[in-house]
């Protein structure tokens, strides 16, 4: 099969398209032949070294695809069928034309939804959800804060603060980004490259602040975050854009407002916790996926490249050029001959949310 790869870590140049062994479903696990994966900041990272995948997963890239499955290991329960759409939360192997999946972490795909679309979800939403509801405990009338606010976990997550009827706030650094994240349910959003986040959200909320951060830029936001985070509030903390080193009082600034700070990774999770989380989120969430559910949710593609052009994909998303996912495209592996890729570059597919 063919698979996203690089030989050394470094830039987006050492990305190819490479020849790999085809995986074999093991004990409970299940065989999906992917049809579109999804670009994540972790992929950056491990392309630069940075973030090697958990021990026992694959070192391919991509954390979540969509496909059909293939090909079903010994001890399955029998759920999924040879045929069936589905969509996987990874730890690695997405960007490949195959990749096995424990059978716990699959997750059938709305009839009316593509590939592309599906592709969009498990990573993205499963991270927000799991911020949400596992980690952040929200409430109904709750404010959330959410950085990073047109990124795939920011324009999740404010769907799903209004689906848990509390209030979403986002930053983000362009006019068009803060108008796709009010378009996307948003209550408030502020441009932190031009704005005082902290002052804004402050004067939104009539002073009295967020109950709930959502986190993924780290040193350089901790005296805003703090400055606008609630009595009792809890700053969610899982990405590290800016770094990680705090200089300056933050225990003293968190102890007066009885504040909590809580980490999260879902990557390096065990089974067991990821299994949980995608049944919750299957019985909870992904109804409202579909065609007349209300309220609706809806996964925003920014773009999708083809399998070929995945080092373009990875520069557009270092540049944060993205509102929404950046889906990869996954060839046909036909019997002979190389895979059917598309033709060279990418499809933009930005703002077509009424219509996915």
């Amino acid at each position: 099969m063919f698979a996203a790869y690089f030989d050394c870590p470094g830039g987006p140049e050492n990305l190819y398209m490479k020849e790999v062994m085809k995986p074999n479903p093991g004990e409970g696990e299940v065989l999906v032949k992917v049809s579109a994966s999804a670009l994540n900041r972790a992929d950056l990272l491990q392309r630069r070294g940075k973030y090697p995948p958990p021990k026992g997963a694959s070192d391919i890239l991509g954390l979540e695809a969509a496909g059909s499955v293939a090909g079903l290991g010994p001890g399955c329960s029998g759920r999924w069928r040879i045929g069936d759409a589905v969509m996987a939360l990874l730890p690695g192997g997405g960007q490949a034309q195959y990749v096995t999946v424990p059978e716990g972490l699959l997750m059938p795909i709305p009839k009316d939804m593509t590939f592309i679309q599906a592709a969009a979800i498990p990573e993205a939403w499963l991270t927000a959800f799991q911020l949400l509801h596992f980690v952040g405990k929200v409430q109904e009338g709750e404010r959330v804060l959410i950085h990073a606010g047109a990124s795939g976990v920011g324009m999740a997550a404010i769907q799903l603060v209004r689906l848990a009827k509390a209030i979403p706030i986002v930053t983000a650094g362009t006019q068009e980004k803060l108008e796709a994240t009010a378009n996307a349910g948003a209550a408030a959003g502020f441009n932190y490259k031009n704005e005082d986040f902290s002052e804004k959200v402050l004067e939104f909320t009539q002073g009295s602040g967020v109950d709930i951060i959502l986190d993924c830029v780290g040193s350089s936001y901790w005296e805003k975050n703090l400055n606008c985070l609630s009595t009792d509030g809890r700053w969610i903390i899982y990405g590290l854009l800016s770094g990680g080193e705090v200089h300056g009082d933050l225990l003293a600034r968190l102890i007066s407002k009885r504040a909590s700070i809580h980490t999260s990774l879902l990557r390096s999770r065990d089974k067991e916790y990821k299994e949980r989380l995608v049944r919750a989120f299957t019985e909870e969430v992904l109804p409202h996926f579909s065609g007349g559910a209300s309220p609706r949710l809806q996964p925003l593609v920014d773009s999708v490249y083809p399998l070929h052009a995945i080092a373009e994909a990875h520069r557009a998303m270092e540049e944060n050029r993205n509102i929404g996912k950046i889906v990869i495209e996954i060839p046909v592996c036909g019997k002979k001959g190389p895979p059917q890729c598309g033709k060279v570059g990418h499809l933009k597919l930005r703002f077509i949310q009424d219509h996915l």
